[in-house]
């Protein structure tokens, strides 16, 4: 039966791309844009403002989108662009707001650019390769090697039909849906995340139940040291990658204008760099925005006034790198963020090795540390160079010292101040191994004390209670009230036909509240095992409900889903008995 069910969930896995892709979507094809725009013509515009509003108005993706709009309910406008001979349409609907806009050759008509829907705030949502993490880990034939060293360093060889092998193409499976994404096909890339992360919900939760890790496999194929001498081939070679070949995306660049302010004596909240109507110091870009715009500090500064939504651990994890490499001030290739990216995806490969280490040996250790490297999406993290890793980080490293209360006190507060989607994990981490009073004490102490050195960057303020409030409204408030494209709760904002899943969206958020607390209480008694899966169901079940989901947010529960499939099969982990109100022992992770 076992067999039975892995073959038809792989069949299943397998038919729905392909039924996607038969499907031309809500987008239709991309027009190929031209490495250099038209010279432009030597008198005034050939076309007129309402031709060439009607040539973009009958292009095949547009005329196919504009479909779900009553004609008499939008309006367009024609923009002659001199400079560059083309013409910009723009296209609204009275409830919708923007849904269309592209650029069309004055001379010849050809369409240039076209992008509807999501595609027209959101140039993220436009796809192309190269704008998430480089070229180099975006392209077909490295991101398949990762994918085959990931399955054949990790996978039971022997028995080709075992949940082990299951559960990592499942781990895998995203890449579907990336691929989708780099195509611009926002809508078919979104529906195809929550499959795989449903699957592993449920078999962390299975885990838990069980306390078992999972089906029978065969004894491993390559010795330990041959996986070793992988690990650390492969380290290197994500770290050449991103020194050679990786870009920066805001969310990197945002970490290092926040601990810049730090440096200086300013608490970030509210001081990032802005363009408004300061002095300009830079060119301007192709539709006439200039970013770089002298601030308030006197200096010359790449604008980026949305960055400060993050906890103050992610700009303060940026103290080091920009410590030794500084920032220029522009978006350049941010040396201190390509830094702090190598630095934090290497602390994560050490991290798991100590984990392996502590409860499996030398085996496990390698097993964890490899998958971490061989896993595509955390080198497309490192690629990006944003500050994703940091959440497990920290994580990981208060697993290793799990018995420790304080550790892990100070574990969840650090990441939980660094991206919020941690903090559901606290009343978890604070009920292991057993609910006991001391312990809790000492986890709830720690945790108080990391937040107040956390947040101490506001008493760098004048008046640190008004810094309390701009660090509510640009974090908290704004995470809270965010619009997204990419995930499914929040289409019907295109009033396209699409639903609107926000009451379903509102009751699944407090089934998770729901969760958080009641794996406080149950079970009673948690192994290694039972914390590391739902560990791992939690972080699931936030990305879940999230609004805004991307691909960056997978590696931050890869971690414990791995340690849940990798960890020695057939076996439970043991339970860690505390063995008084201050003092707790430890049993290895598997009996030999």
């Amino acid at each position: 039966m076992r067999r039975a069910a892995v073959a038809v969930t792989c069949a299943l896995a397998l038919a729905a791309p392909a039924s996607v892709a038969a499907d031309p979507g809500f987008f239709g094809s991309k027009p190929k844009n031209p490495l250099t725009p038209p010279p432009p013509p030597a008198s005034g515009p050939r076309l007129t403002g309402d031709q060439a509003t009607e040539i973009f108005l009958h292009f095949a993706k547009v005329k196919d989108w504009l479909r779900h709009y009553r004609r008499g309910a939008r309006t367009t406008q024609a923009t002659y662009n001199k400079q560059f001979g083309d013409w910009t349409i723009k296209v609204w609907d009275r409830r919708a707001g923007e849904v269309a806009t592209g650029r069309i050759v004055d001379g010849s008509g050809e369409v240039l650019e076209a992008w509807t829907g999501p595609q027209v705030a959101w140039k993220m949502a436009r796809g192309g390769s190269g704008a998430f993490g480089g070229k180099a880990i975006n392209s077909t034939p490295l991101w398949l090697a990762f994918c085959v060293l990931f399955l054949l360093g990790l996978g039971d060889l022997r028995r080709l039909m075992s949940l082990r092998n299951l559960d990592l193409l499942v781990l895998l499976s995203f890449s579907v849906s990336l691929w989708y994404f780099n195509h611009g096909r926002v809508f078919t890339s979104a529906s195809l995340v929550y499959p795989p992360l449903l699957y592993l919900l449920g078999r962390a939760v299975w885990s838990t139940w069980r306390d078992r890790v999972g089906g029978r496999a065969s004894p491993p194929v390559w010795p330990v040291w041959v996986l070793a001498a992988a690990t650390v081939f492969v380290a290197g070679f994500r770290v050449g990658l991103n020194a050679r070949d990786s870009s920066v995306i805001d969310v990197g660049y945002e970490g290092v204008i926040g601990t810049e302010r730090i440096a200086n004596g300013q608490s970030p909240y509210g001081l990032f760099p802005t363009e408004d109507h300061l002095k300009a110091c830079g060119a301007a870009d192709r539709e006439g925005e200039i970013r770089e715009r002298i601030q308030a500090n006197g200096r010359c500064e790449s604008a980026n006034d949305h960055g400060d939504t993050y906890g103050p651990v992610a700009y303060e994890a940026y103290l080091l790198p920009y410590g030794i490499l500084g920032w220029s001030g522009r978006w350049d290739t941010l040396p201190a963020a390509h830094l702090a990216a190598i630095l934090f995806d290497v602390l994560c490969m050490v991290g798991l090795a100590l984990v392996g280490w502590r409860f499996g040996q030398a085996r496990l250790a390698v097993a964890l540390a490899f998958a971490w490297a061989a896993y595509p999406f955390t080198q497309y993290v490192s690629s990006s160079n944003t500050n994703d890793a940091l959440v497990p980080l920290f994580l990981i490293w208060g697993f290793w010292l799990v018995t420790s209360p304080i550790a892990r006190g100070v574990a969840v507060a650090l990441a939980g101040w660094t991206k919020f989607a941690p903090l559901i994990v606290a009343p978890l981490w604070a009920s292991y191994p057993e609910r006991r009073r001391r312990p809790q004490a000492l986890f709830g102490i720690a945790f108080v004390v990391t937040t107040v050195i956390a947040f101490s960057i506001l008493l760098l303020e004048p008046n640190p209670l008004h810094a309390a409030r701009v660090f509510f409204d640009h974090t908290i408030r704004t995470q809270v009230d965010r619009e997204s494209p990419f995930s499914i709760w929040d289409w019907g904002q295109y009033h396209a036909g699409l639903p609107d899943l926000h009451v379903l969206q509102r009751v699944l958020e407090g089934l998770l509240v729901v969760g958080a607390v009641a794996v406080y209480f149950v079970p009673r008694r948690k192994s290694p095992l039972q914390l590391a899966a739902l560990t791992a169901a939690l972080l699931i079940g936030f990305e879940l409900v999230l609004t805004h989901w991307f691909y960056l947010y997978l590696p931050w529960f890869f971690p414990f889903a791995a340690l849940a499939v990798l960890a020695p099969e057939r076996r439970a982990l043991a339970t860690e008995v505390a063995a008084t109100d201050d003092r707790e022992t430890r049993e290895p992770i598997a009996a030999h």
